[in-house]
């Protein structure tokens, strides 16, 4: 169906995946839609890219389990070429005493149990909680939270709402309501350790806790973070990661198709300058080039923070409104590599140069709770850690379009870096430092590493600033904390995609329910933006935006 020129019902600021997934369900709908891209290719922190001659790579976000299997069916990604293979081991986690443990389907209590017999007794109820507490989870996702609402005409809307989702919790048997609610303010270490005595298989677990989030396996909250990466799947099964075939560019490609299908025009290298506002209310945007493109909606697929400092005029909200974006709090404390390898690691805990289940693995360099937790700790003393932790996966194991015959790519997930550093210098001076440093450190596990290497690609937080339009390189678009979640994010009154200045919404990870590859927030943005336009049409009373004091 090709695109309609005049004016668009609804203009989409961003082409990452959440933006093609609201993009995609408005075109459904029979809305004109324009995405606009600041970069000159569509994706977001979702792409593929040759980083190196004859070496692609899903140069940002690199794997795969949290996108909804109801985006993958309604936008009927597999036929416009989406693929996603599971890992043949989820984890594996090599040890400095050259002992490893690999987590997965049919091995793990047999792997525990080389640590610790009663540990592996008891990992079955673990999985078995966390699968219950994940189904309950997962059932919110789609859904736009209970919204503490100060419009007279919704408050009682919100509190059915509210007691609904009452109704929901209660029906939940005593035990798993009571880890429910500890998950959401405890730690992880704190939850873990109730579980499980040998650090191998909690180092494995609470890796998910502290993955793009700047904190500790200790810092209260971090359970939440370690649930949050539980509530995924992979073709059908639950909580299982994966990888794109093609990389991470080939879902937001297939997106683009579904969305272009359904009539969606996009652009890129379209930045946005500024917001339009006419009579109260969000009605186009700005392009840096000063071209005006109005419209009914406009859906801001950015960080929260930048929409409200950088592209909502600054006389546009409440005096509130301001203050709760300053204190938003981004910075998810990371350091993003990709490399190109001669040949694939050998490992001193499990030797092998071809392609071992291992290989295909998330491969946590963290060995212990106690190990993440310094490592927390020296970065906010210093910056980053001497003994960073890694998650290090090598796509081109199950994917091989992605290098040359022998050869592979390798991610690099970094934790902890600060994202402005106490001196005040610049990533810009400590980038390669710190590159190699996480490069030796996977050389003390892996011998020949370091030499392997034939390319490689840094990206820095300021780095993922720049080129990725993510504030302190926050992957979330804001910290996954308490204050920041569910009907708090990213505004109470707010949480329901609807930004207070009408006509204004937001379907970027900074609204519920948050970070990852998820699609979610694309998906509940566009069912209010479809509501709200249908109200306008049959001449009812629209109300999507409203002011706080």
């Amino acid at each position: 169906m090709p695109s309609r020129e005049e004016n668009p019902d609804a203009v989409v600021i961003g082409a990452g995946h959440n933006g093609l997934t609201c993009a995609a369900y408005l075109g459904m709908a029979g809305l004109n839609v324009r995405v606009l891209e600041r970069r000159n290719v569509v994706g977001g922190a979702a792409v593929t890219e040759e980083f190196f001659p004859g070496f692609r790579n899903s140069v940002a976000a690199y794997t795969v389990s949290l996108l909804q299997p109801k985006i993958i069916r309604d936008l009927d990604l597999g036929r416009h070429g989406l693929r996603i293979v599971e890992r043949r081991v989820q984890n594996f986690l090599p040890l400095p005493d050259r002992r490893h443990l690999l987590h997965g389907e049919g091995r793990t209590e047999r792997e525990i149990a080389k640590f610790n017999a009663k540990d592996a007794q008891r990992f079955g109820a673990y999985c078995a909680e966390i699968g219950r507490l994940a189904r309950f989870m997962r059932n919110l996702m789609l859904e736009a939270p209970p919204n503490w609402s100060g419009h007279p005409g919704r408050k009682l809307i919100e509190l059915v709402k509210f007691a609904e989702l009452g109704a929901r919790v209660w029906r939940l048997d005593q035990k798993t309501r009571r880890a429910l609610f500890d998950l959401f303010a405890i730690s992880a270490g704190d939850y873990l350790d109730r579980w499980f005595e040998s650090e191998p298989i909690k180092a494995v677990l609470g890796f998910d806790s502290i993955v793009g989030h700047l904190a500790s396996p200790y810092t209260p909250g971090t359970a939440y973070v370690l649930l949050h990466h539980a509530l995924g799947e992979v073709n059908g099964k639950n909580g299982v990661w994966g990888h794109a075939i093609g990389g991470m560019g080939a879902i937001t490609q297939a997106m683009a198709r579904a969305a272009g299908e359904h009539g969606v025009r996009i652009d890129t290298g379209a930045a946005v300058r500024e917001i339009i506002v006419e009579r109260g209310r969000a009605a186009g945007v700005v392009l840096e080039d000063g071209t005006p493109i109005k419209a009914k909606a406009v859906v801001a697929n950015v960080n929260p923070k930048f929409l409200f400092e950088n592209l909502v005029p600054k006389d546009a909200v409440a005096a509130a409104t301001k203050a709760r974006m300053r204190g938003w709090t981004c910075g998810s404390g990371t350091f993003r590599m990709n490399v190109a390898l001669a040949g694939l690691p050998s490992f001193a805990a499990l030797p092998g140069e071809n392609i071992g289940d291992h290989h295909t693995a998330g491969i946590i360099i963290g060995p212990s709770l106690a190990y993440m937790d310094r490592a927390y700790h020296d970065c906010r003393d210093k910056g980053w850690s001497d003994k960073p932790v890694i998650e290090l996966v090598i796509p081109s194991t199950l994917d091989d379009s992605l290098a040359p015959a022998g050869a592979h790519v390798a991610s690099l997930f970094c934790q902890h870096v600060a994202p402005k550093l106490a001196d005040g210098s610049s990533w810009d001076v400590h980038r390669e430092r710190v590159a190699d440093l996480m490069i030796e450190t996977i050389e003390d596990y892996a011998p020949g590493f370091r030499a392997s290497i034939i390319g490689r690609q840094i990206f820095s937080p300021l780095d993922l600033e720049r080129t990725f339009g993510l504030p302190d390189g926050d992957i979330y678009h804001g910290a996954m904390i308490w204050d920041q979640l569910f009907s708090a994010r990213p505004l109470r009154g707010h949480a329901d995609y609807r930004m207070p200045l009408a006509g204004l919404y937001l379907c970027g990870a900074g609204a519920h329910p948050g970070g990852g590859v998820t699609g979610a927030p694309g998906h509940n943005a566009a069912k209010a933006v479809i509501a709200d336009l249908a109200s306008i049409k049959s001449r009812r009373r629209f109300a999507p935006g409203r002011r706080i004091a």
